[in-house]
């Protein structure tokens, strides 16, 4: 974005400008080595934290469990292996019973633009407000999947796509 500012504009970026992207970047390799730090709470890792549950599987189930994959009729513990523990646990109850929703959550970066003013001198003494566009990078979580488990076993699951605003 700088290189396109400069060449647009001839131009240094501004300094706000300029700290946005240090900010965006900073943000990237924080979340970059934040999900290196997660990629060892992997399958692997819940395999040997639940060894005797992984064994008791029938062989299809662990297979799909080996490629992260879930199926209707799995068990909680099951999916736990393949997917990991949930962001979010809901409890509810109807006619057929109780039934039990675990959410997972993404996250992506929702980009704000806007025009910013800054001095610029044209000519000598003159200084006229120059305008020129800047982007801010928010965090947004959105619910990525949900399962629903009934006595223990999933009733049924969907993924969801990021939003787009």
């Amino acid at each position: 974005m700088v290189y396109e500012f400069r060449q647009h504009c001839g131009r240094i970026a501004p300094p706000g400008l300029r700290l946005t992207l240090v900010k965006l970047c900073v943000f990237i390799l924080l979340n970059s080595l934040l999900l290196a730090g997660c990629a060892t709470s992997s399958i692997e890792s819940r395999k040997q934290e639940r060894q005797a549950v992984y064994r008791a599987l029938p062989p299809e189930v662990r297979q799909l469990v080996d490629q992260g994959q879930i199926k209707v009729g799995m068990s909680d513990q099951a999916v736990y292996i393949a997917w990991g523990a949930p962001a979010e646990v809901l409890e509810s109850e109807d006619k057929s019973g109780p039934a039990v929703v675990w959410r997972y959550y993404g996250t992506w970066m929702q980009e704000t633009r806007y025009w910013a003013y800054r001095e610029v001198s044209r000519g000598g003494t003159d200084l006229v407000l120059e305008r020129y566009l800047l982007s801010d990078y928010n965090p947004r979580d959105y619910v990525r999947a949900e399962i629903v488990f009934v006595n223990g076993k999933v009733s049924s699951w969907r993924t969801l796509p990021r939003p787009v605003y």
